[in-house]
């Protein structure tokens, strides 16, 4: 169970860092981009050999977790591209 967490919680991380950094690239926000660029690569070279080499439950738990991840990201992007785009305007 433990292990299917972890994996969830990766999942959920790296791709809400994928969601926003595509929400920050159609509105060239450089320096979100290149913040949520680094996290993405971050969070992919501590996770890859987890999910290669785990079973299919293990597999579902981290996309479940990328699911998730993915809604987070875009709630989180749109909000902080108001904040900037308020700020700057």
């Amino acid at each position: 169970m433990r292990s299917s967490l972890q994996l969830f919680g990766t999942g959920l991380l790296q791709v809400f860092f994928v969601a926003i950094n595509t929400v920050f690239l159609s509105k060239s926000l450089y320096l979100g981009v290149g913040i949520a660029a680094f996290m993405i690569s971050m969070v992919w070279s501590y996770n890859v050999k987890k999910v290669v080499f785990g079973t299919i439950a293990d597999r579902v738990a981290y996309a479940a977790g990328a699911s998730a991840g993915s809604l987070l990201g875009l709630l989180t992007s749109e909000f902080l591209s108001r904040f900037i785009q308020n700020i700057w305007a």
